[in-house]
């Protein structure tokens, strides 16, 4: 069964591979159509099925070993192809017969030995170079009127190879001829070509002295050696006298000293205005220094990677020949160089670079003669003093850039003051050992400063104030919070990323108000109250945040750890203190009020008084007589009654409750309060010592106060004792209009208890005495 599924499922994996690479390698261009690519994907043949929209092709670094027309007869809007880093062994133009767009074709790095030719009217950029070709591939009859550039290699080279194209006009002519191996004399005709770069075979070929330049602007020679150099030397003397050469590259050339003082000055004659050496062999250099600077044309010169010695000289004469050019821009770069002269009188230059020597501060010490000089390049060599370098640019009137990164620079505070050219606006010291020291010793009137990859923990208070500078980069320093701007008014763009970051300072929002830009990527930011404000300036527009929201995210607390900052949320309560004590005074006022209104409403004052007055009559009936507190019940009950009503009390009540049997006790506060005590201590004293309390209802009672506090004690004791002593017997109809507010618990114990109602007819009131005396019955102990 398995061997069976093998080939369904071999099929399936090939069309889900197709699948995946179609989509993978076919996107749309920045044009209408598409762009594919299938770079090394082990093609051995041009993919079918092409999108009709495709006008980038990329198939390079494949098998690819024939071309067919059907092979490119779907993709009528091609522009680009690259089929380079294949094995294509033959080329006929006649493929691309339908491809009328097709501009830029590169067959390089092939096996190509053969080529028919066709007319490709569109076409544009054509690169054949790294072929197997014997001869130049070059057809009789080059129908390409559009071509501006034409790459082209061959190991043989006869007379009328070139001949078809006088007739071009192009802008870069590509000549890669290190592996000829056969040239005739004369082969070479004249060019009108802008740009010709060629590579000269490892064979002493005179190549060069068959070269006509026409038009060509820009030479490029690359791999001189031996004899080469003299032919080169020679070519030059001749474009004295006629050419248009304005800039020549010298790329690997191998020569003497000698050898190389000889070039420079054939080509000081000359029309060149821009000479460029790199990659020179090492060149051991003399004491000769009879260089003849006049009638020049030259105005730059720049030799990179090109060790010059001086073991058996005084460097002096080397480091004369070059300080004593009279030249607006001189580069000499990796050449391992330890020191450079001032101009023995005032110079020309406007330019200098002296990038990845071993120059030390002594370079330039004490120079007046580069007042012209605006663009200073010291990278990369072993600068150590700050104060010191700043004093060589003391003289530099007119320097305004200056990079001295890449060195071992440092400054402490203690050195003496620091003396920077009055016109110098942009300083790189990045990459040094710089401290939080370098702020005073800075040029007052920078705009652009770069220190990034020092030292820097903070920038402190009392430095220069340096009201010009616009743009500071502090990245991959020491700083732990986003620095203020007190001494920096015009500030527009800061630079911070990678550095130890929490949160911004206070003085960042105070200071930096017309800072536009901030780069603050990859730190550690505390995701807290303090964050919001950094993050509302993107969020209002005031700042933009370089890389935002997906470089800036949380790192405290742990919680958060990840989050970007952009959905970071903290609630506004929580961050804004007077907010938060807005609040808190407004609750307090808010419950304040309820209370007072509820104290009001029910006089929870006057409940407050008589509680204190019933715990202290408790407590000082149980401090001088605590025996007293467990005596039995001595009276039936004790009467409550307004002074108004005393009459009816008195002549009818008591008589009718109290028998002459004295069966029945009654506690009347005429009779029964104790002098001496307070009038509370009698009231409670009498209830406490009556089995039923009395209390007789009339719109009188409500209006005494006296009637008040007893029906409280009374109902105080009723819950505490849980008991049913209380009796309301209502004399007269009470209208719960006129029941003051704070007597709530009257209207509630009206509502909620069973009242006896003294009855007007006469008839009635048997009954009722009946009633009474049932309730308040009660077998008292003897005394």
């Amino acid at each position: 069964m398995a061997k069976a599924r093998s080939p369904a499922i071999r099929n399936s994996c090939t069309v889900f591979f197709f699948i995946t690479a179609f989509w993978n390698n076919t996107q749309p261009s920045e044009e209408t159509g598409f762009s594919a690519v299938y770079s090394n994907r082990l093609l051995n043949k041009v993919p079918k099925n092409l999108p009709a929209e495709t006008t980038v092709l990329d198939l390079s670094q494949n098998s690819i070993s024939e071309l067919r027309i059907s092979d490119f007869s779907s993709v009528l809007r091609l522009q680009v192809l690259n089929l380079s880093h294949n094995v294509i062994h033959e080329l006929d133009f006649s493929v691309f017969q339908y491809n009328e767009d097709l501009e830029h074709l590169d067959l390089s790095h092939n096996i190509l030995q053969t080529l028919s030719c066709h007319a490709v009217l569109s076409l544009q950029h054509l690169d054949l170079t790294h072929n197997n070709y014997t001869d130049m591939p070059i057809c009789s009859k080059v129908d390409m009127p559009e071509l501006r550039y034409l790459g082209l290699n061959a190991k043989r080279i006869r007379g009328s190879d070139f001949g078809a194209l006088t007739n071009l006009q192009l802008d870069t002519l590509f000549l890669s001829l290190e592996d000829l191996s056969e040239y005739r004399a004369a082969s070479i005709l004249v060019f009108n070509a802008k740009t010709i770069r060629i590579v000269f075979p490892h064979r002493d070929f005179h190549i060069l002295s068959d070269v006509e330049l026409n038009a060509t602007e820009s030479l490029e020679l690359i791999n001189i050696h031996d004899e080469q150099v003299n032919e080169l030397r020679t070519f030059l003397l001749k474009l004295r006298r006629s050419g248009r050469l304005l800039n020549l590259t010298l790329n690997n050339m191998q020569c003497h000293w000698e050898d190389f003082i000889s070039i420079l000055q054939a080509a000081w004659g000359t029309t060149i205005e821009h000479l460029f050496i790199s990659k020179a062999a090492w060149m051991d250099a003399t004491n000769k220094n009879d260089f003849n600077y006049t009638k020049t044309s030259l105005k730059t010169l720049e030799i990179k990677e090109t060790i010059i010695l001086t073991v058996k000289s005084d460097p002096q004469y080397m480091y004369r020949i070059f300080s004593e050019m009279n030249i607006s821009a001189l580069t000499i770069s990796g050449a391992q160089l330890i020191h450079m002269l001032c101009p023995s009188k005032p110079s020309h230059f406007t330019y200098l670079s002296f990038s990845y020597n071993i120059l030390t501060d002594a370079v330039f010490e004490g120079c007046n003669n580069l007042r012209l000089l605006e663009t200073l390049i010291l990278s990369g060599n072993h600068l150590k003093n700050l104060m010191k370098m700043s004093l060589m640019t003391h003289h530099m009137k007119s320097l305004r850039y200056l990079d001295m990164s890449q060195s071992l620079l440092q400054h402490e505070v203690l050195e003496k003051e620091c003396h920077w050219g009055e016109n110098l606006v942009e300083l790189n010291l990045s990459s040094n050992l710089l401290s939080d020291s370098v702020f005073h010793c800075l040029p007052v009137n920078i705009r652009k400063l770069d220190l990034q990859h020092n030292q820097i923990s903070s920038i402190p208070s009392m430095t220069v104030e340096l009201r010009a500078l616009e743009e500071l980069n502090l990245a991959s320093n020491r700083l732990t919070d986003l620095p203020g701007c007190g001494q920096f008014r015009s500030l527009r763009l800061l630079n911070t990323e990678i550095n130890s970051i929490v949160t911004p300072s206070s003085q960042f929002y105070h200071t930096c108000r017309s800072i536009r830009e901030v780069k603050a990527e990859h730190n550690p930011f505390m995701c807290s109250c303090e964050i919001r404000e950094f993050i509302d300036l993107q969020k209002q527009g005031l700042v933009v945040l370089v890389g935002w929201p997906e470089s800036y995210r949380c790192e405290y607390p742990e919680d958060v750890r990840g989050i970007r900052l952009q959905d970071f949320h903290v609630s506004e309560l929580v961050c804004n203190t007077t907010l938060l004590v807005v609040v808190v005074l407004v609750i307090t006022v808010v419950f304040v009020a309820l209370i007072s209104f509820l104290c009001i409403c029910l006089d929870i004052p006057w409940y407050l008084k008589m509680m204190w007055r019933w715990t202290r009559v408790k407590h000082r009936i149980w401090k001088h007589n605590p025996e007293d507190v467990l005596d039995d019940i001595e009276f039936h009950a004790f009467i409550s009654y307004s002074e108004r009503d005393s009459d009816w009390v008195k002549n009818v009540l008591i008589p009718n409750l109290e028998k002459e049997d004295g069966s029945i006790r009654i506690c009347q506060h005429e009779r029964n309060f104790i002098a001496g005590k307070s009038i509370v201590e009698n009231i409670i004293d009498c209830i406490e010592k009556s089995y039923r309390s009395i209390f007789v209802l009339s719109p009188n009672f409500v209006q005494s106060e006296w009637c008040h506090y007893e029906l409280y004690f009374a109902h105080h004791k009723l819950f505490q004792e849980q008991n049913n002593s209380l009796i309301l017997l209502l004399l007269e109809p009470i209208p719960p209009y006129i029941i003051p507010t704070k007597y709530y618990k009257l209207k509630a114990l009206m509502a909620k208890r069973t009242y006896m109602e003294w009855p007007a007819k006469a008839s009635k009131q048997g009954l009722f005495w009946t009633n009474l005396r049932a309730a308040i019955h009660i077998r008292l102990p003897e005394k």
